[in-house]
């Protein structure tokens, strides 16, 4: 979805050789973001928050059902999953919201193609912000990579408690628990690799007063990265050829 919401707006100011401000009623100078740039950064803050919440939903629930089986049958329901989407959705959306109410301010990165809310420069009212976004998703990062390492903890304890040897119908069962275990490490290395650089770039320019847009454009690519890779490596992990050969890596090993 924001894939689709955020690619026609860039694509657009490509196309007319314009900036997104330019391109939207409202400011007509960099300093001045329009309203289609405001829509923009919002967008980017929203799609970069909201999937991070929804993947510590996940993961609290992949710990839940590996270490707390009882409680996880007891209390987590059908109801309770269908009723968490949206509802971290509306808080990430009242969230992101902030700037365009005034804490906060949207800003034109060059090269006009794109709008995010400013990391570098200002007062505490302008970096309040940016620095309160990159400590909620540090918090965040921190959470899913605690769960994970639980959850694989747990697998790799459920695996150890298989027997090694006999037919493959009794191996089949430490080697599905490996695989997982395999699959949570790469997602939970791919997203910490990739939320990182925004969180760093956030508190140096609100700490440090460093403006660097690219490295400011960098940190957003990067975050981009995880939502494009990380289905492709759930994707092509569950292959059969994939996991057949993991599975004989790991025999080597």
């Amino acid at each position: 979805l924001g894939k689709c919401l955020l690619s026609p707006i860039v694509l657009a100011a490509y196309a007319y050789n314009r900036s997104l401000s330019e391109l939207g009623p409202g400011g007509r100078t960099d300093g001045e973001p329009g309203v289609l740039c405001q829509l923009f950064a919002f967008l980017m803050a929203f799609f970069g928050l909201a999937p991070t919440l929804l993947l510590l939903a996940m993961a609290l629930e992949c710990w839940l059902s590996l270490g707390h089986p009882y409680f996880y049958r007891r209390h987590l329901t059908r109801r309770l999953g269908a009723t968490l989407g949206p509802a971290a959705a509306g808080l990430c959306a009242l969230f992101c919201a902030l700037p365009l109410l005034g804490f906060g301010v949207p800003m034109q990165y060059c090269p006009g193609t794109w709008c995010f809310i400013r990391m570098a420069g200002g007062g505490p009212r302008q970096l309040g912000f940016p620095v309160l976004y990159a400590s909620l998703m540090g918090l965040l990062v921190l959470a899913i990579g605690a769960c994970n390492v639980s959850s694989m903890r747990h697998l790799y304890g459920m695996a150890r408690r298989q027997p090694r040897r006999g037919p493959p119908a009794a191996a089949a069962p430490r080697m599905e628990e490996l695989d997982h275990l395999i699959l949570l490490g790469l997602m939970t290395v791919l997203f910490t690799i990739c939320s990182l650089p925004l969180i760093i770039r956030a508190y140096m320019g609100a700490f440090a007063a460093d403006f660097n847009e690219n490295a400011d454009l960098s940190a957003l690519r990067f975050l981009s990265v995880n939502s494009i890779v990380d289905p492709w490596v759930f994707i092509i992990f569950r292959t059969s050829v994939f996991r057949m050969f993991i599975r004989r890596v790991c025999r080597r090993l």
